[in-house]
């Protein structure tokens, strides 16, 4: 969206998803973030092979945005069916996938939509601490969300916000092992998590290009003009590996300084989840790298979705102990 309806819109999402209103809303969630994960890693035990992807990176951020919209605990379990059918039509290719991949994305959006509409409108006159009511009974500023515009926000945290969180999960995974010295060191030096995450970001992020752009006016990039109204796709992957701005860019480095990169976007319509996103991403990380019982790759490189906009393995497959 443009301004000045994206803007609105804006304001009224971020007014409960952050500073400076909802300051401590990350904070707030710690708990919650570290016993979904916890609880999921328990589930390793005793498994020689775990697919990170299906077994961890997919169901923690789900998990973790019903929490942050309110979603009802008997609910969850359709919530994680509806998105999984969801997701895996996303790359659907009708050469090759059978048509019901395709006919049951179509129907999980449907069911996702019903269920949010449905889970806003008992919400009316009943504040609670969930994104959901927060946002239908808020008369702020701007007056208060449609309930359209409510439904529509969170499609968005569940759909956009888990898949590039799976992804940068994954990615991460996948760059500790194949950095063992950087795996260990964060073993033992917790705190590292903080760069590493941004360094990740910039290194192996999980939204490569932005397609979605066009030309307001005549503009010059490297000599080149690019008229007005044509379409821009702005590629995020290469400028944060861009070398006339980061020394050695190739190289996986979480000790880099001045690591201003472009895995949120940049401008007006810099991802305003990225803050639960980095968190997820640390404790995640965090708890794996902890627990996990001398990880190594079954298949390197792994398989990776056909998307050139969201990067990340379909599945990522290791083994652990004397696996």
């Amino acid at each position: 969206m443009d301004p000045p309806e994206h803007d609105r819109l804006r304001r009224m999402a971020t007014r409960h998803f952050g500073p400076p209103h909802t300051p401590g809303l990350v904070i707030g969630m710690e708990d919650a973030l570290t016993t979904v994960a916890v609880g999921l890693i328990d589930d390793f035990a005793g498994k020689e092979r775990i697919d990170i992807v299906d077994d961890f990176a997919f169901p923690f951020p789900v998990t973790v945005t019903c929490r942050l919209l309110g979603v009802p605990r008997a609910v969850e379990p359709d919530v994680h069916r509806w998105v999984s059918d969801l997701m895996n039509s996303v790359d659907d290719n009708p050469e090759t996938d059978p048509k019901e991949k395709l006919d049951k994305g179509v129907q999980a959006r449907k069911d996702l939509c019903r269920c949010l509409v449905e889970l806003v409108e008992q919400s009316h006159g009943r504040p609670g601490d969930g994104l959901l009511s927060r946002l239908a009974n808020d008369d702020g500023p701007d007056g208060r969300m449609a309930d359209a515009e409510i439904v529509a926000t969170a499609r968005l945290l569940l759909v956009a916000g888990h898949e590039t969180v799976v992804n940068l999960i994954t990615n991460g995974m996948l760059t500790l092992l194949r950095h063992p010295q950087v795996l260990r060191r964060l073993r033992e030096e917790p705190g590292l998590v903080v760069p590493l995450v941004e360094e990740l970001l910039r290194y192996e992020p999980p939204v490569q290009i932005i397609p979605w752009r066009v030309a307001y006016s005549d503009l010059t990039v490297a000599d080149t003009v690019i008229p007005q109204g044509s379409q821009i796709m702005l590629m995020l992957a290469s400028g944060s590996r861009d070398p006339k701005r980061f020394h050695d860019p190739d190289r996986f480095d979480p000790d880099r300084h001045d690591n201003r990169h472009l895995g949120f976007g940049s401008g007006i319509h810099l991802c305003f989840g990225g803050p639960l996103a980095r968190r997820e991403t640390q404790i995640a990380l965090t708890g794996l790298v902890r627990r996990l019982d001398r990880p190594s790759l079954v298949t390197d490189p792994p398989p990776y979705r056909p998307s050139p906009v969201l990067r990340g393995p379909v599945h990522l497959d290791i083994e652990q102990g004397d696996g």
